[in-house]
């Protein structure tokens, strides 16, 4: 269960980073920065597995909106309030992303593109540029937990990106709250996540003994090294692409076929040369 909780999850080195000589990328993780991420994505890599289980296989959401667990008899109350401090997430801002100007929609998608076409709101990642393709899967990730295939790009993460990019202010207290809350509702489909970012809930709990602490995966740490490799995968994927495109196959030249009367075997018909003027020489197929 606990592995599951970070099996997509990012962490982002965010000191790291911006040792990259890649500018787009660069600019990319600042745009999280000033948008008011850095506490949450950043946040000490550190997670209790044993305590993690207990916490979801006692989780519910009262009315109130409080997310309450228990973890060896001592009770856990989460409130929106108190999530939002932990992680220095702006309280005001966008709630409904339908709100994005338009014209910064319209102007993302000739940004955000890796040709001269502008993109769809609802592309493949593929089609963007290598630093958009890395937020997307941040988002996908780290922020909606989504679990499956990452290769397609949804409207809803589309206008997210655009407004982080553009920097509109978002409620991001209000946002991932929101997040959590569906990873335990009942019949949601949401995947479970935020291991970490519950971990450092969890050590603010007075009393609350936690158990053997592990570190979070190396391959999950966005920092120099792995932002490097992530832009090497993508270009050689591209390469590769457009190595196996497939060649256009030549189009045979098909044969006039006569029936020849009641035997019904067909005969090839040959064209009679004639002799006035010079033979046309024939075209050849290079399609």
């Amino acid at each position: 269960m606990a592995s599951s909780l970070i099996s997509n999850s990012h962490h982002i080195d965010f000191e790291s980073v911006f040792g990259l000589d890649n500018a787009g990328m660069v600019q990319m993780f600042e745009t999280l920065i000033t948008t008011g991420l850095k506490e949450f994505l950043g946040c000490p890599t550190v997670f209790y597995k044993a305590a993690l289980t207990e916490f979801f296989a006692n989780i519910s959401v009262r009315e109130d909106g409080m997310v309450v667990s228990t973890i060896g008899g001592t009770a856990i109350e989460i409130s929106q309030e108190m999530f939002a401090e932990a992680f220095e997430l702006p309280t005001e801002g966008l709630i409904d992303l339908t709100d994005v100007p338009k014209n910064f929609v319209f102007d993302a998608r000739s940004l955000f593109s890796d040709s001269k076409e502008q993109v769809s709101m609802s592309c493949l990642k593929k089609a963007m540029k290598f630093q958009y393709r890395l937020l997307h899967d941040i988002l996908a990730k780290t922020i909606y937990v989504k679990a499956g295939s990452f290769d397609s790009v949804t409207r809803d993460r589309f206008l997210l990106m655009t407004a982080i990019t553009f920097d509109v202010k978002i409620n991001w207290s209000t946002l991932l709250f929101c997040v959590f809350k569906e990873m335990v509702t009942p019949g949601s489909r949401q995947a479970k996540g935020y291991a970490i970012q519950i971990c450092v809930l969890l050590r603010n709990v007075p009393g609350l003994e936690l158990g053997e602490s592990k570190a979070f995966p190396v391959p999950s740490v966005l920092n120099e090294k792995t932002v490097r490799r992530y832009v090497s995968i993508n270009e050689r994927l591209g390469v590769e692409e457009v190595t196996d495109a497939p060649r256009a196959n030549k189009t045979p030249v098909s044969k006039k076929i006569q029936a020849n009367g009641d035997d019904g075997v067909g005969q090839v018909v040959k064209k009679k040369r004639t002799t006035k003027g010079k033979p046309v020489a024939a075209k050849k197929n290079i399609s």
